[in-house]
């Protein structure tokens, strides 16, 4: 059922999808690993797609927690809320770009564990500052954030910004938000990719 609906997803919207596949158990697992979540009260959830990051999540997050998962496809949120009925999942119809507005409208004030899935390749050097830097200003040095990035992503990456013709490379980006980025690549993923895990 998941494939199902995360192929009519994509075929409605590449873009924003950004995948041809539904992220693998492999990869779910590489992503969530390095996370705190034993400790974790607040987990954000950037493109939680068809729930394959999210029920890795909520599978190792407290009771007590809670996950706010941001997803701008209405066919992946009507997904989402048929197959999760746990209360510890808050699903928002918002742009990850608006993420820091969104949660502190919700009265949080700290995040602890952070997860993405976004293909920031395809996104304006504008919309991947704006998530980043609401992201981040609520992080703390405890916090961890994970982003996979597929092998093909890695090759150098053009794009015309404010008429200027500009290289994006996601590693740089990393590196302007985090002092210490690990990397792990995962072979058993349709394509592979590269997790990275990042810490301020």
């Amino acid at each position: 059922m998941s494939l199902k609906e995360f192929t009519l997803g994509v075929l409605e919207n590449y873009v924003t999808t950004a995948a041809v596949a539904p992220s693998s158990r492999y990869l779910a697992q590489a992503m969530v690993a390095p996370l705190p979540l034993a400790r974790t009260r607040v987990a954000v959830e950037l493109g939680a797609g068809t729930g394959v990051m999210t029920q890795a999540l909520l599978a190792q997050l407290p009771r007590d927690a809670t996950l706010f998962a941001f997803e701008i496809q209405p066919r992946f949120q009507k997904f989402l809320r048929q197959k999760f009925g746990d209360p510890r999942l808050v699903l928002i119809d918002a742009s990850a770009a608006t993420v820091g507005e969104e949660l502190r409208r919700r009265g949080v004030e700290q995040v602890d564990a952070a997860i993405s899935s976004l293909g920031i390749t395809y996104m304006s050097f504008k919309k991947r500052h704006a998530i980043m830097d609401g992201l981040t200003s609520l992080f703390t040095e405890q916090t961890v954030f994970t982003q996979f990035h597929y092998v093909h992503g890695l090759l150098p990456w053009y794009q015309i910004e404010d008429g200027r013709l500009r290289r994006f490379d996601a590693v740089d980006l990393l590196k302007l938000y985090f002092r210490a980025i690990e990397r792990r690549f995962v072979w058993l993923n349709v394509p592979p990719a590269f997790v990275f895990a990042c810490r301020r």
